[in-house]
This record gives structure tokens, C-alpha cells and sequence, in this order.
């Protein structure tokens, strides 16, 4: 398999990064991935993934290591907010006929060992780096550093995620990141007995359910309706979610709700969508992840299409004849599936915000699973 380019750079150590580096160097090309946190940290509490998820982490070599971590299972549950079941929604197993067709872990976990698999390839990591300057040279690209060096490259990837500095310096006028006006809690708590699958309550104007991430922990996720993106102080984090599940009488709920304290891990984070139109790349720079499909989490799929990116790239770039072939075929193939879930995702949001029709809400829930089950 002969690639078109030989010298790629990578910046962002996020999931589509190091998906990226991963399959890359996979395809024995020599990788360098930069990431501007020193300590290559990742932040949040639990992440729900999806059976399309499984398959691709499969496809890095490193599903074997999640099923030690996180948690995998089948189904979810749709309970009132009184606690009667609603119904029983199946989870087909795309990833295998013995792999469970979703799960969750802890997102620092799922980034910690995707970072395991990067090291253990030939991918060169330079922490507490990122670039000054990018610019076309003839048929690459030269990229001045932080750290004062300079580089020539057949490719530049730009992984830096929602608020992007490659897409800014590339690509100017793209889109910001527009709020949704949701904003979504998240709590890890101790795995109580009977929680082995995700489970989901729907009140009036809120939505929360557990997802287990572990054998002993499982995250608690609250969507509410914040018509303004605000600031929500720490100290605010345990009455503001206790209020929240105040309305949900359903057993387990009020059991989490009495256990909520100063001491638990809370998360807050306001939900914003981004969808830059094509093309995604300019010369031998190219956009991937949330740096262009950034979506809110009512899919659970935005660490997949992230990912998913990675390995189409590299594919693509194994198999072209030169790079503005590679580029346009990873787009062709990434854009119809990437704004399936930006928009679809989006307008899930919009139905629960205005108590909109729940047979369109779950028909979308419905087509985007069937589609998200397709090959990539």
C-alpha cells in the first residue's frame, strides 16, 4: 500500500487525534502529534458509546482494553418520572455477535488508554506544544512551533477540537460554536445493585438517566433547558442538581438525589453544536472531529464520528494516488454521516426545549441508530 504523503502532523490529542495517529502509523507513515496540554489531560465524568462506537475502537485494537475498564451491555430502559417502565429499546451488536451493543466508561479512561495504543506505535508526542504559524510550501507545509522548532510536512490534521486554533488560522470565516440552549450535568457515583444497563427517565421539562462506566461506578447525565449560556459557580453544582431530580419520585433517582454531596464529582457543561460546510480541508491541511462536526450529546455520537474520522483518513490516504484524492474521498465519505448527527442531535434538543412532537423525537432517535449501524 503506497500513501501520497509520508510526513504527517498531528494537532490535538483528542479522540480523532489519536485515532488518527493511530491508524497512521498503522499504515507506517511517520507521525508527529502535538498537544498543547503538558500533561495530555482529559476532562468530564462518564461518556456513553454506542455499538457504532465499539466497532470502531475495535478497529484501533483497542476494544479488548475498554472491555476491562468501561462497561459493556445491552438495551437501555424508558422509565416516567414516577419510575414505570416505558419501554425497552434494544442496542444492536454492530461492533459483533460478542460484543454488547453499547456501554460507557470514564472519559479520561477511554483517553488514557487510546493514548497507551499512540505510544505503543512509531507516533512521535510532543506535549506541551502546539504551532504559531501554518504555511503552504509548494506540495507541504511548513508549521513554526511553540516550543520555537519548525517542521515540514506532506499534511497537516488540525484535532484541536471546538474551539479550534488551526481552524482559525485556516480557515477564517468558518462558523463559531453556537449554543443549544441546553445544558447538560453529569455526576460519577458508586454502581448500585440493579443498574446493569443504561436507564433513562423523561420529566416535563428534564431528562436524566445512569449509564454504568465500571464495575464498581456508574454517571449520572441531567439534561435541562437554559435559555441563557452562563456561568454555573462550583458551589452552585449540588443544590442545582438536587433540584433537578427533586421532581423525579422514581426510587433510584431519590436515592441518588440523597447522595449528592460536597464530596461528589460533578460536572457542568453548557451544550453547543458546530457544522462547518465543506470542504473540510484547504491544500494539504485538513479539519477533523469536533475542529468541524462538534455535536450535543442526545445521539451519544460525537466521540464516534471523531473517531470514526481518524480512520477513514487514514484509509484513504493509504489507498490514493495523491493527496487531493485521499482528501476528497475522506470528505465524500465523512459528510452526509457527520451531518446526520450534528443536525439530527440538534434538532432532538430542540423538540425537548419546546415539548415538541414525541413521535418525530423518537423517529429521528429511531433512523439515526439504523444509520449510525452502517459501515463507515
Amino acid at each position: 500500500m503506497t500513501s501520497p504523503v509520508r510526513k504527517i502532523l498531528i494537532i490535538g490529542g483528542g479522540f480523532s487525534g489519536m485515532a488518527a495517529a493511530i491508524q497512521c502509523a498503522l499504515q507506517g507513515l511517520e507521525v508527529d502529534l502535538v498537544e498543547v496540554d503538558p500533561n495530555w489531560r482529559s476532562y468530564g465524568a462518564g461518556i456513553s458509546i454506542g455499538g457504532a462506537t465499539l466497532r470502531a475502537l475495535g478497529t484501533l485494537g483497542v476494544l479488548p482494553r475498554f472491555l476491562e475498564v468501561g462497561s459493556a451491555h445491552d438495551g437501555a430502559q424508558l422509565f416516567t418520572a414516577q419510575g414505570q417502565l416505558l419501554a425497552e429499546l434494544p442496542t444492536p451488536r454492530v461492533a459483533g455477535a460478542d460484543v454488547p451493543g453499547g456501554g460507557a466508561i470514564m472519559r479520561p479512561a477511554l483517553a488514557a488508554l487510546m493514548a497507551d495504543a499512540v505510544r505503543a506505535g512509531s507516533t512521535r508526542v510532543r506535549l506541551g506544544c502546539s504551532f504559531t504559524h501554518i504555511e503552504p510550501a509548494g506540495d507541504g507545509v511548513d508549521v513554526a512551533f511553540t516550543d520555537g522548532t519548525r517542521g515540514r510536512y506532506d499534511l497537516v490534521v488540525g484535532a484541536d477540537g471546538l474551539n479550534s486554533s488551526v481552524r482559525k488560522a485556516v480557515f477564517p470565516d468558518a462558523p463559531v460554536p453556537r449554543y443549544s440552549g441546553q445544558g447538560v450535568w453529569r455526576a460519577v457515583l458508586p454502581r448500585p445493585e440493579g443498574v446493569n444497563n443504561t436507564m433513562m427517565w423523561v420529566g416535563p421539562k428534564v431528562k436524566t438517566g445512569v449509564n454504568p462506566v465500571s464495575k464498581t461506578e456508574m454517571y449520572l447525565f441531567v439534561t435541562e433547558d437554559r435559555p441563557v449560556n452562563e456561568r454555573v459557580e462550583p458551589e452552585r453544582f449540588v443544590p442545582a442538581l438536587k433540584a433537578l431530580l427533586e421532581p423525579f419520585s422514581a426510587p433510584l433517582l431519590q436515592q441518588i438525589r440523597e447522595s449528592l454531596g460536597p464530596d461528589s464529582r460533578i460536572i457542568y457543561r453548557p451544550l453547543e453544536g458546530l457544522l462547518v460546510p465543506q470542504p473540510w480541508y484547504r491544500g494539504r491541511v485538513v479539519l477533523i472531529g469536533d475542529t468541524v462536526h462538534a455535536t450535543t450529546p442526545h445521539l451519544a455520537s460525537g466521540a464516534c464520528i471523531g473517531i470514526e474520522d481518524g480512520i477513514v483518513l487514514a484509509e484513504e490516504l493509504g489507498r490514493a494516488a495523491s493527496t487531493e484524492v485521499a482528501l476528497r474521498a475522506f470528505q465524500q465519505r465523512r459528510w452526509e454521516r457527520c451531518r446526520m448527527v450534528v443536525e439530527n442531535s440538534a434538532r432532538l434538543g430542540e423538540i425537548e426545549i419546546a415539548s415538541g412532537d414525541k413521535a418525530e423525537h423518537a423517529r429521528i432517535m429511531r433512523e439515526s441508530m439504523i444509520a449510525l449501524a452502517q459501515p463507515i
